[in-house]
């Protein structure tokens, strides 16, 4: 266990290092096995944090993400989260004014994330797979560059399925009712 726990986080030492010796804009720290974003990285990073646009923390095990991750990279243009355990994300999310991208993918979300509605420059959010069944429609129709969101395979209501279509002027994927995601 410690062994394991010790190659992941040399891996993430790893990674870190390449990304400020090559004045990277790119943080990517995919499938290694983190339980949360570890503390550490923010020293490491912390003249750099504004150069870095692009995060992917997919496949991992967070069940979170805190505030101070988002204050910190608040340059980010994409944010890659999925295939985690994460049912929410923090308030801070709203700094992300610049944040095209997100993927929240094969995540645990019962809520749709309103804060992201909040985000001027978010252009695309994936959050299938997940357990969403209401969608704040009226807010998502409001967003300026929003061009396409993925509900695909989560439990929509009849009524966004309903609501939606006339209202929004973005490309939005559902599933069939019912359908079910195929087994990874």
């Amino acid at each position: 266990m410690l062994k394991k726990m010790g190659e992941a986080v040399a891996r993430v030492a790893r990674k870190v290092n390449e990304t400020v010796e090559s004045g990277s804009d790119t943080l990517d720290l995919a499938e290694c096995k983190l339980v949360s974003f570890p503390i550490g990285i923010y020293k490491v990073l912390r003249n750099v944090t504004d150069q870095i646009h692009l995060i992917t923390l997919a496949n991992n095990e967070l069940k979170s993400l805190t505030s101070k991750f988002m204050t910190t990279f608040c340059q980010l243009r994409e944010l890659h989260l999925e295939g985690n355990f994460l049912h929410r994300l923090p308030n801070e999310v709203s700094t992300l004014r610049h944040l095209q991208a997100i993927d929240l993918s094969r995540n645990q979300f019962r809520d749709f994330p309103e804060q992201l509605t909040t985000l001027p420059a978010l252009e695309t959010i994936n959050l299938e797979e997940n357990n969403i069944v209401d969608v704040p429609v009226e807010k998502l129709a409001a967003m300026p560059a929003l061009r396409s969101i993925n509900l695909r395979f989560n439990p929509l209501s009849a009524e966004v399925r309903v609501i939606a279509p006339p209202l929004i002027k973005f490309d939005m994927l559902m599933s069939p009712e019912g359908a079910r995601a195929p087994p990874p």
